[in-house]
């Protein structure tokens, strides 16, 4: 709770200096709501059911897209981990397609899936991939030797030696790009809602914006902030219960 407290004190500090900025007439800006405003439309948008609405869209692509991303993260990078031969043939493409900005897929998506959730969640995929891809990959490369000799002793399968070897080994290092990949998802999903996707949170703000309800369109930015910070504290909950991982090497040191 002392954390929780100590961390709301600059937040508090900066609405507190926003309202009074507000009140000074040679500073106002039509466009800078003052946070009071932004409250009540924020109640506006919670109590007509547009917030929550929005929020359920903008999860529902992130978290589509996150897991796809995971699946596939995770498989080709305990594979490519495993195999360097492997590893030296598709380096190259891996190199050449990781630098392509995830929004630069927005038309091709649009082209195949059309609009909605679909097409936002392959862009969301395409940006959380490579995080979750390149740390498994590092973290299976960092693993003792001596546990793949144990496990072609005991003539474990392909899959027993996943399971019961290189995830538990590298598991440390995989959680690590999930939680990267998780907050990238939420930056994404609302990126490609702002610049095209008739859904969500980004979609909302867009909207107050254009109708110059600057106060419904603060409210939604603050709300995202918030929805990010929740987010990043339930992965750091669901962390702490995995038995045997090092919380140090996925930013918890606390």
């Amino acid at each position: 709770m002392r954390r929780y407290m100590l961390g709301a004190v600059i937040p508090v500090g900066l609405l507190v200096a926003w309202e009074a900025l507000w009140h000074v007439d040679s500073l106002r800006l039509e466009s800078l709501s003052r946070p009071t405003d932004v409250w009540r439309a924020f109640l506006h948008g919670m109590s007509d059911g547009s917030i929550p609405r929005a929020t359920v869209q903008t999860l529902e692509a992130a978290l589509t897209g996150f897991v796809l991303a995971c699946a596939i993260g995770i498989v080709l990078g305990i594979v490519i981990g495993l195999l360097p031969r492997l590893e030296r043939v598709v380096s190259p493409t891996i190199d050449a397609l990781r630098p392509i900005p995830s929004v630069a897929l927005i038309p091709l998506s649009l082209m195949i899936f059309g609009f909605g959730a679909p097409m936002e969640a392959v862009v969301v995929a395409f940006a959380c991939v490579w995080p979750v891809l390149l740390i498994t990959i590092s973290s299976v490369k960092g693993m003792e030797p001596r546990l793949l000799e144990v496990s072609q002793v005991l003539q474990l399968s392909a899959l027993e030696r996943a399971f019961k070897v290189v995830i538990p080994a590298a598991l440390s290092g995989i959680v690590v790009g999930l939680r990267l990949a998780l907050a990238i998802a939420l930056i994404v999903a609302i990126t490609v809602e702002i610049v095209i996707n008739p859904r969500g949170l980004g979609h909302e703000m867009m909207a107050a914006q254009q109708a110059l309800q600057f106060d419904r369109m603060y409210a939604c930015l603050l709300w995202v902030g918030v929805l990010g910070w929740v987010v990043s504290e339930l992965s750091l909950a669901g962390v702490r219960r995995i038995p045997g991982l090092r919380l140090e090497a996925v930013g918890d040191a606390r």
